[in-house]
């Protein structure tokens, strides 16, 4: 059988062509594309891209080039519908039966884009009639310019039960593909007409992955809305539109979510339009909707961390929790969410309209990851003072916890939690020991020079990058992936990593700057007069790029293998004084992933019972 073009176009968009390359080859991002090892020639450089944002890979050695489709038929030597079929059972898409019905249903399909595309058209021209004048006001009142207003499609639909009924008619369309298509609706009585679904509305055009309108949102212009009357109105459930599946903002967003690095989560229509004319057009919004699981899989197939900036008030901090309990379940290693905290009574829009896009950097730059999401919910920010308390407390989290799938996320979850209501350097009898400073020394006894390599690896790491901002283009996804235990230098690492996604042009003294502004001077002045770093002449602004790529591998790698083996150890002896399953189960996936990484140390854990 022969597969519609639409069908094909929906496959190539589930899958996610990194998704499946990834597979075979190793990736890794640079800038909008990802690169790597051609698997159809030998080499030893990779001359290998994937361009998802355009939809194909090439291989600039040996010319290879394609598509998702390409690429499996190409590798698993099959055939195109054996290739097409095998997608399909990944993406959760069922295949198209080959029968009468089924084609006729692709061909309505295919018309349905038609009618939507000639609704959006007719919803712009009415936006620029005289009678359209409130319409227009209201969006020059929020800001919004000619260019916007266009980018986003923005239209308006009369206070009329049949203008676009009648309009789409006169072209052509019939009246029972306007009601498949959710713009008018057919009352139960017979008798009756049909009416126009958005009427006295402007109109936020809603479209799939590539651009093609598949739906809906009205926002209500009356200032004395009916009884009853919805703010805002979606189109209904339709063949093409899937509420919990499609994002607001998408097509435009994934133009710019490449270069940024990250995908911004907002809550509506206004907010997403809002962040894009403040610079921040890596912006989506969900559907007047939670967040589903659907949509977590859309987000991280264009980031592994997309940050959900919902508003500041009650519901916005309910949106968040539930974005957080929804998501523990997909967690896996390097992909997670982080959460921007709005001011209360704020959302991105009005934040913008009072002080500005910096303002948003701000809250950007503060966003925290699930944990602390969860933490925050379940302690209210605050470790309580007594043991009966604090052990409640490490019930509910671990009940949050257990819900996720991926061992070794889980087990780091729960050390995470476990650490900060039971300190490990805290007061147990034997002193309290004094945390680690800035200056990268470990507290030792007097006239020890013993000092902390883990710390000093991730200083360097540090140092590299706002020495050298233009090699962000190759060690950034590293450095945000990463992880480090001082919580102030994570702070410093976090906002490097966001300042040089938004600008990776930056010059080593504004990134300074930048950093100092935030805050951080103080702590750059002590990281800088450190002797591991002072005295380091191969991360300074001048050094020989290849200089720097050795030297950041060097300690990436000793940050890697340090703190697996420090969580080992800790692992192993939690595992003697507590021979439980989640002991159990923790030390061996740290064992798993030391041995993935390529460590030299290979210890045996001792199952419990022997």
């Amino acid at each position: 059988m022969a597969f519609s073009p639409e069908f094909l176009d929906e496959l190539r968009a589930r899958v996610g062509l990194a998704d499946v390359i990834g597979r075979r080859v190793r990736l890794v991002r640079k800038g909008r594309e990802h690169s790597g090892l051609c698997p159809f020639h030998k080499e030893k450089t990779p001359s290998f891209t994937v361009n998802e944002e355009k939809g194909f890979y090439h291989c600039f050695g040996c010319g290879t080039h394609g598509s998702a489709i390409d690429f499996v038929m190409a590798v698993d030597g099959l055939g195109f519908r054996e290739a097409v079929e095998r997608l399909a059972e990944q993406a959760g898409i069922e295949i198209p039966a080959d029968t009468p019905a089924a084609r006729e249903r692709d061909e309505k399909r295919k018309t349905l884009y038609q009618v939507m595309e000639a609704a959006a058209a007719y919803f712009e021209r009415c936006l620029r009639m005289p009678e359209s004048r409130g319409a227009m006001e209201y969006l020059r009142g929020r800001g919004l310019d000619d260019a916007t207003i266009k980018h986003f499609r923005l239209g308006f639909a009369p206070d009329s039960r049949s203008g676009l009924k009648g309009a789409l008619l006169r072209e052509g369309f019939p009246e029972g593909l306007l009601a498949a298509g959710g713009l008018i609706i057919q009352p139960d009585d017979a008798a009756r007409a049909s009416y126009d679904r958005f009427r006295g509305r402007i109109m936020f055009p809603i479209t799939d992955r590539g651009g093609r309108v598949i739906a809906f949102g009205g926002r209500i212009l009356s200032s004395t809305p009916k009884e009853n009357e919805p703010k805002y109105l979606n189109s209904p459930e339709t063949p093409l539109f899937h509420k919990g599946r499609v994002l607001y903002g998408l097509a435009q967003a994934m133009r710019r979510v490449r270069d940024a690095g990250s995908v911004i989560v907002a809550e509506g229509y206004m907010d997403v339009i809002a962040l894009s004319r403040a610079g921040f057009e890596h912006a989506v919004a969900p559907l007047g909707t939670a967040l589903t699981e659907e949509h977590l899989v859309e987000l991280w197939r264009l980031a592994r961390e997309p940050v959900l900036c919902f508003d500041g008030d009650a519901a916005g901090q309910r949106a968040a929790a539930r974005a957080a309990e929804r998501a523990l379940p997909l967690l896996k290693p390097g992909f997670g969410l982080r959460f921007a905290e709005i001011p209360a009574g704020e959302d991105p829009d009005t934040l913008i309209a009072k002080r500005g896009g910096r303002a948003i950097e701000d809250v950007l730059a503060q966003a925290f990851p699930v944990s602390e999401a969860l933490w925050r919910i379940e302690s209210g920010g605050k470790l309580p003072a007594t043991p009966e308390a604090r052990a409640a407390l490490q019930q509910r989290l671990q009940d949050h916890t257990r819900r996720i799938a991926d061992a070794t996320v889980r087990t780091h979850f729960l050390k995470h939690f476990n650490d900060r209501i039971w300190p490990p350097n805290a007061d147990r009898g034997r002193g309290r020991r004094a945390p680690a400073s800035v200056s990268g020394a470990t507290p030792a006894k007097a006239g020890s020079t013993r000092v902390d390599p883990l710390r000093e690896a991730q200083q360097i790491l540090i140092a590299i990058m706002v020495n050298n901002p233009r090699f962000f283009d190759r060690g950034g996804e590293e450095l945000g992936s990463a992880e480090f235990p001082d919580s102030t230098l994570d702070q410093v690492r976090r906002t490097i990593v966001s300042l040089l996604s938004e600008d990776p042009q930056l010059a080593p003294e504004r990134l300074r700057e930048l950093l100092t502004a935030r805050g951080y001077g103080d702590v750059l002045d002590a990281l800088f007069a450190t002797p591991v770093v002072k005295g380091h002449r191969l991360i300074r602004c001048d050094s020989p790029p290849e200089e720097v790529q050795e030297t950041w591998v060097q300690h990436l790698n000793a940050v890697r293998l340090t703190g697996a083996a420090e969580e080992t150890r800790q692992a192993a002896r939690e595992l003697e004084s507590d021979l439980s399953e989640e002991n159990w189960e923790r030390q061996r996936a740290l064992i798993e992933a030391r041995l993935t990484d390529g460590a030299d140390w290979r210890p045996e854990p001792t199952e419990p019972g022997s």
